[in-house]
């Protein structure tokens, strides 16, 4: 099992690694309460196909990465209202200390510098990566992902409900109704996706990793982290900004504000995308990046 224990957080993190080793890196994050498997494998194989070594790994507390086992996630009232009174609710980790994870991950692998590509909340995540460790960074992307920004507009009601639902049943096939409405509530209109296929892929990482307590606590982290507009004025890396026009979950204006703050960003939005990576969007999004890592 290719695991690897990150030498700054001390946290077991499980990978995987494509590509030819002396290739520069992508590393791939992934976003709230998702697995790395989110990231599809064609879009890994296009990215591979283009001569980088690509790098995938489950965040903590998700998949087949560490569990923070027994750590409690303030209620999300409770930790709202605290938020907005301007006093710091406890939280189990903070999205800093997953920044320090996907750095932590190069160290293991004795990876100096990398293109770090990051969706929804890993676009938070490698966002961080470029506040904190500039140096390791060959580029940054973020995908349909915010600045944390309060004054953004909200994600469409549906789309929100689906993605906290809380899960009712372990059941096998209540636990597939349960992705598949994430995935209809939150995907891209203009990209329909089959169903078949589509309920085969959530039944492929229902059965490699269901944790519900994950997500609440990586959504804590979320809420903790708070406005990083400021932040980002400091990013001096090459960054480009991918987005949806018709996100349902985290609206166009969220990334138009990513790339507004930080110096230098490139925004490409694409119409009829959501907040998902469907099969016919894949050569696209693909070869946005791989545009933006050899310009760099």
């Amino acid at each position: 099992m290719p695991t690897i224990t990150t030498p700054t957080t001390g946290i077991e993190i499980f990978y995987e690694d494509h590509g030819d080793p002396s290739h520069d890196v992508i590393l791939l994050v992934m976003g709230l309460g998702a697995q790395m498997t989110l990231w599809p494998d064609e879009f890994v194989e296009a990215l591979v196909g283009e001569g980088f070594r690509v790098i995938r790994y489950d965040n903590r507390d998700i998949g087949l990465s560490q569990k923070m086992e027994g750590a409690r996630a303030p209620s999300l009232p409770i930790q709202i209202l605290r938020k907005k009174i301007g006093f710091p609710a406890k939280v189990p980790y903070t999205l800093t200390d997953m920044a320090h994870d996907g750095i932590g991950v190069l160290d293991a692998l004795d990876i100096e510098r990398a293109h770090v590509v990051g969706a929804s909340m890993g676009g938070m995540i490698v966002q961080l990566m470029a506040v904190h460790f500039p140096e390791r960074l060959m580029s940054m992307t973020s995908i349909m992902s915010t600045t944390g920004n309060p004054k953004l507009p909200p994600a469409e009601k549906h789309a929100m409900q689906a993605l906290i639902a809380p899960i009712t049943s372990m059941e096998e096939e209540s636990l597939v109704a349960h992705g598949l409405n994430i995935a209809k509530n939150i995907g891209s209109p203009g990209f329909p996706f089959d169903p078949e296929q589509q309920r085969e892929r959530v039944l492929r990482n229902i059965r490699r990793s269901v944790y519900p307590a994950g997500p609440q606590r990586q959504l804590a982290a979320i809420i903790d982290d708070g406005c990083r507009r400021a932040r980002l004025a400091q990013v001096r890396t090459p960054t480009l900004v991918l987005h949806g026009e018709d996100d349902p979950l985290v609206k166009l204006e969220a990334g138009e504000d990513t790339a507004r703050h930080i110096s230098g960003a490139r925004l490409v939005t694409i119409p009829g995308w959501g907040h998902d990576i469907p099969q016919p969007l894949i050569p696209r999004v693909a070869s946005e990046i791989v545009a933006h890592a050899r310009g760099v």
